[in-house]
């Protein structure tokens, strides 16, 4: 069987890899000093040009964003949203009014939903899941 790549560019590859990742993490991000080497990495390309996906660094900062972002999830995630947040976001996207949400009741009661003084049941969830094309866990806290 022959060898892919001679000893020679294996030696090679291997001494760019050392020096690169000595300076770059290229690896999954664990700890929070990783972590911020990382941001500060990505940012020093970023101001580079690298954000260019011409410049020859660009596949560079996809791969460290991917990293952090990866990190991001995982030790960062986003607080919960209340279901009366959502549904007035959704309402302000569609141009609806209270009077419009017949599938959660008479205007009264889609006023105290979205104030938070009443919760919606699961028959308006699954009404309003449908009706928004979203899944009806958005409407859950």
């Amino acid at each position: 069987m022959e060898a892919l790549m001679d000893s020679e560019k294996v030696a090679a590859i291997t001494e760019h890899y050392r020096a690169l990742s000595a300076l770059v993490p290229l690896h999954a991000i664990h700890d929070e000093s990783t972590y911020e080497q990382a941001v500060r990495v990505l940012n020093g390309l970023l101001d580079a040009g690298a954000a260019d996906e011409h410049h020859p660094l660009a596949a560079l900062a996809h791969h460290l964003g991917t990293l952090i972002g990866d990190y991001d999830d995982a030790h960062f995630p986003p607080p919960p949203v209340p279901p009366a947040a959502t549904l007035r976001l959704l309402m302000a996207q569609h141009g609806l009014t209270q009077s419009d949400m017949q599938e959660i009741g008479t205007q009264g009661v889609v006023s105290e939903v979205l104030s938070g003084k009443r919760e919606m049941n699961v028959r308006q969830i699954k009404a309003l899941a449908k009706r928004f094309h979203v899944p009806a866990s958005v409407f859950l806290a």
